[in-house]
């Protein structure tokens, strides 16, 4: 009986150990196999699409008539083919020899031309239309006003195009030729991409009046946001979306971390050194949150000294304002002698625009060209540019754990995820491709914000920090002890069939 009950035991474990190593190998391949490992390298090899932005040039000149201004367009579409340093770019130009409507849209660029007699070729660009006015005489050669206008389109695009060349440089993606104009230019990028925020889909914008004493103790802010920043949020509210939020705090003191303002007695100024602005912001006391919700905080701060320390300047420029990367800007609005308890919204106005300018470089507007709409234009196709390369690396990053840790099991939400992503990316690719930039924007973001749940899955997470090396320091002080009496048993048992042989031979 007592033989028969040991082989009873060792056969249930046998029986445990050939079922239990099928259903692990079972569930750390079954669902690796969903995902589409050749997909994601591809996309992160760059393979899987090619970087192309055709923009649509439209020229309108009801002066020149249906034969002249064809030939005009042919002139500008030939020599537009013949830029060799816009290579990213395929140009499509149509002619119309009638103003458009308002509600007509379907290029990016309107190049309007006006006779004027007695002029050369000049050009301008409206601040919020993507419209190029181009003055003419009509006696002037159509071949020299072709070049003048290709020349001037080529301009308009000019930083736009060096901007998507460095976020492609040192990607997969690069076309293989440098195209920005010289070191002066990278750092100029450089600059721009490091004070800017990374891109969100939400941008929290918070307000805050700090004084050093009792007043002003309010301030016209509804009035001033509507008037000079509401402008500025409406366009860009097509790349992101913004909070807006507004505070008021009264006997605000420096930061114990600058050596706080010196007075000049020769200009009678008060005067922060440059190396104080970087601590100027008293973070233990002043109450700026970080983050609000599910993107980031923007802060502009407007910080108003005692009359007994004002004016209150930076010494080594004289300004008042300053920018803080990745963070917000500052303000320092010094009071009048005649001081009220509340801030006007015409006490704001220089406040604001500086405000706006500093909004514009943190979201990583681009500062050229002139045109507003043609800025965010430029922002919307880098932005869906940058959104593609991190949902790609992103992929990449993926498929190479997987291959890696082989037994680690992918939850099925994650192949979803890397479905899903892979879906949007073919559809943002081909977006760009025909020129659907909004479009673009919009799947590309969907596609970034899949990979990264993907990625950071939480069930794969902890398994990524767990490797096989630790999974036998755990079981097997537990496997140990029931594994010891079994193969003892297993041995004596054995013992005893030997020894039976023997005796009956």
């Amino acid at each position: 009986m007592g033989w028969t009950r040991r082989w009873i035991i060792i056969a249930f474990w046998v029986v445990v150990a050939c079922l239990g190593l099928p259903y692990w190998i079972w569930t750390t391949s079954i669902h690796r196999s969903h995902l589409p490992l050749g997909m994601m390298n591809s996309w992160a090899e760059g393979k899987a699409c090619q970087m192309s932005y055709p923009l649509h040039i439209r020229l309108s000149a009801p002066d020149l008539g249906e034969q002249a201004g064809s030939l005009l367009a042919e002139g500008v579409m030939r020599r537009m083919n013949e830029l060799t340093d816009l290579q990213l770019y395929t140009f499509k130009l149509s002619y119309n020899d009638s103003l458009p409507t308002s509600t007509e849209r379907d290029w990016d660029l309107l190049v309007l031309l006006s006779e004027e007699q007695n002029t050369n070729p000049e050009a301008s660009l409206r601040s919020w239309a993507p419209v190029l006015d181009v003055r003419y005489d009509p006696n002037s050669d159509t071949n020299t006003l072709a070049t003048f206008i290709s020349q001037e389109v080529r301009t308009v695009f000019e930083y736009e195009h060096e901007s998507l060349t460095y976020l492609l440089n040192d990607t997969p993606y690069a076309t293989g030729k440098d195209t920005t104009s010289s070191l002066e230019g990278k750092t100029r990028l450089d600059a721009r991409t490091t004070r800017a925020f990374k891109y969100a889909s939400m941008y929290h914008l918070t307000f805050s009046l700090f004084t050093s004493s009792a007043s002003p103790s309010s301030w016209d802010v509804d009035e001033a946001l509507n008037k000079y920043i509401t402008p500025l949020l409406q366009p860009l509210s097509k790349i992101s979306k913004f909070t807006i939020n507004t505070q008021v705090q009264l006997h605000a003191s420096f930061s114990p971390s600058i050596a706080g303002p010196m007075h000049d007695a020769t200009s009678g100024k008060w005067l922060l050194q440059k190396t104080d602005l970087s601590g100027f912001v008293n973070a233990a006391e002043w109450p700026l949150s970080p983050s609000i919700g599910a993107g980031p905080t923007i802060n502009f701060v407007l910080y108003v000294p005692s009359v007994e320390q004002s004016p209150l300047e930076i010494a080594e420029t004289g300004g008042t304002s300053w920018l803080v990367p990745q963070w917000g800007g500052v303000q320092i609005l010094n009071p009048s002698d005649m001081q009220s308890a509340t801030l006007s919204a015409g006490d704001l106005e220089q406040v604001m625009l500086t405000f706006a300018d500093h909004l514009t470089a943190l979201v990583g507007l681009p500062p050229s060209p002139q045109s507003l709409a043609l800025r965010l234009s430029s922002l919307t196709r880098e932005r869906a540019t940058s959104l593609i390369l991190s949902a790609s690396s992103t992929l990449g990053a993926l498929a190479r754990l997987t291959l890696k840790l082989t037994s680690i099991s992918i939850p099925d939400s994650v192949a979803k995820s890397v479905d899903e992503t892979i879906a949007r990316l073919d559809q943002a690719c081909l977006d760009l491709r025909e020129g659907r930039f909004d479009s673009a924007l919009s799947n590309a973001r969907i596609a970034n914000d899949e990979a990264e749940r993907a990625f950071f899955e939480p069930s794969m997470v902890g398994q990524v920090y767990f490797p096989d090396e630790h999974k036998v320091a755990v079981y097997v002080p537990l496997l140990g002890p029931m594994a010891v009496p079994l193969v003892m048993a297993a041995l004596k048992e054995l013992r005893k069939l030997r020894a039976a042989k023997l005796k009956s031979a």
